[in-house]
């Protein structure tokens, strides 16, 4: 378990400290950093976040002590744009063929780890790190999370007195599952709660608590992170931020802009940190410049990510009310390796999505292409298998409509009647005002961003490599 320590006995550490007031002397009292991140991993499943299932007490620990994010959405539900985004701190759009999975991130974009590195600060990375891509191919020598260790023990092992920032990227929850561990080990299948975008059958209960055991795996890897460094005496200077890439690896959920592929957990826990939780909306492109303030290192101009420091230290910041999010070729799933663009305003009250290519299937062809199988930009599972060969059953035919059937250009959802965001009331009369005010909001965005589909003629995203397959992954980023 995870001893805590009261952040209140922590205050006296200096942490936010912008880099222009630091002297040399106390240059080396710069916060280390822990960033834990799970692969596939939807809000909000812990205990802490409210799961009564899955039993993850190391994350709870850090919950109570820290600060926990229950807006935090991920730049893009996929795995290689997403990361890329939480690095360089821009969005997947900006950063040419880093929006897409299994490309390259070109590397005139600055990352993180790069930056904190000229400034003194050991950095690394160990198992899944940017990626899956083939980073050589975009002129870099080493992963955009830093150089790769065998575990944190070895990294610690070389840090010497140098503060630290560390990525440890789990494969967990990713696919594929061992099917049957979750009750195996004690989770009561009756008792999940089943999305309503799904059916709820022994079959699907049984493969959420695959996906719930191997979050409990990566809580548990957390806790022993953490106890590495109170071992070390290094926990009381340590900064440690938990979250995911995208969301869970199920249909409708991960490469989809509804809640259950981008809406994700956030933990943050360390000095300086205020102990409590957040409702403001945070996309994780927003990590970059946090990770920088934290460090105490001016944040780079082309970064379009805001630091959430501010909101780390319990003060309210403007503009907080929605999150843009968007996704562009997930796997080559498609005839012409074509991707499926979307991109989405999500607030309070509303998710409105615009299908770009409307006439494209949002999960994959329904035949085989090049990757996956049928319907590709879903993961093969027990839960995708059971849709699809039910799929003519009348109690089962929306719930294959909702996932792998073509969507209209246009999607809105009132997330006071329709929290699963099932029905679509983008042509209702009564959502025009709404409609027309998101529709602004998002134009505005990409504009301001200057993301090409502005024009809706460009489809570059779609002529970029792909370098997809199990072999071609670099480093340790198979599970």
């Amino acid at each position: 378990m995870i001893r805590h320590f009261h952040l209140r006995w922590l205050l006296i550490v200096s942490t936010f400290v912008p880099s222009e007031s630091r002297t040399a002397e106390v240059q080396d009292s710069r916060p280390n950093i822990l960033f834990c991140i799970a692969d596939d991993w939807s809000f909000p499943h812990a205990g802490a976040l409210g799961d009564k299932v899955v039993r993850t007490p190391n994350i709870d620990s850090l919950a109570r002590e820290g600060m926990v994010f229950t807006n935090a959405f991920c730049a893009a539900p996929s795995c290689t744009p997403s990361r890329a985004a939480m690095l360089t701190g821009r969005y997947p759009h900006e950063l040419e063929q880093g929006g897409n999975l299994w490309s390259f991130l070109p590397a005139k974009f600055k990352v993180v780890p790069d930056i904190l590195e000229q400034t003194g600060y050991a950095v690394g990375h160990t198992r899944k790190g940017w990626g899956p891509g083939n980073f050589q191919a975009g002129g870099r020598q080493r992963n955009p999370a830093g150089p790769n260790f065998r575990n944190f023990e070895t990294f610690l092992g070389g840090v010497g007195e140098r503060p630290f920032w560390f990525w440890f990227g789990s494969q967990d929850p990713h696919r594929p599952h061992v099917k049957g561990t979750g009750i195996k080990a004690g989770l009561d299948p009756e008792k999940v709660e089943v999305p309503k975008v799904w059916p709820n059958t022994p079959e699907v209960r049984s493969d959420i608590c695959d996906y719930y055991f191997e979050v409990e795996r990566f809580d548990r890897e957390i806790g022993a992170l953490v106890a590495e460094l109170e071992r070390r005496n290094l926990l009381k200077n340590t900064i440690v931020i938990i979250t995911a890439d995208n969301g869970m690896p199920f249909p409708r959920a991960k490469a989809n802009l509804y809640d259950l592929g981008a809406r994700v957990p956030l933990v943050v826990w360390g000095p300086g940190v205020k102990r409590g939780s957040s409702g403001a909306f945070v996309n994780l492109a927003d990590l970059g410049p946090t990770f920088l303030e934290l460090a105490g290192v001016k944040s780079e101009p082309t970064m379009t990510g805001r630091t959430i420091v501010p909101l780390l230290r319990g003060e309210s910041q403007e503009k907080r009310e929605m999150v843009f999010l968007e996704r562009e070729r997930h796997a080559n799933v498609r005839k012409g390796d074509l991707s499926y663009p979307s991109r989405a305003v999500r607030a309070n009250e509303f998710l409105y999505i615009r299908n770009l290519r409307p006439d494209r299937w949002p999960a994959g062809d329904p035949e085989k292409h090049h990757s996956v199988g049928e319907y590709g930009d879903c993961d093969n599972s027990p839960t995708k298998s059971f849709i699809i060969e039910h799929r003519s059953e009348p109690n089962i035919a929306r719930h294959f409509s909702l996932a792998f059937e073509k969507r209209p250009a246009e999607e809105l959802y009132d997330l006071k009647k329709d929290p699963a965001q099932l029905s679509n009331v983008a042509n209702e009369e009564q959502y025009a005002e709404a409609k027309a005010a998101l529709r602004r909001a998002l134009d505005e965005w990409m504009k301001r961003t200057n993301d090409p589909r502005v024009d809706p003629s460009n489809d570059v995203w779609s002529t970029y490599a792909y370098f997809g397959g199990p072999a071609a992954m670099p480093e340790s980023q198979e599970k």
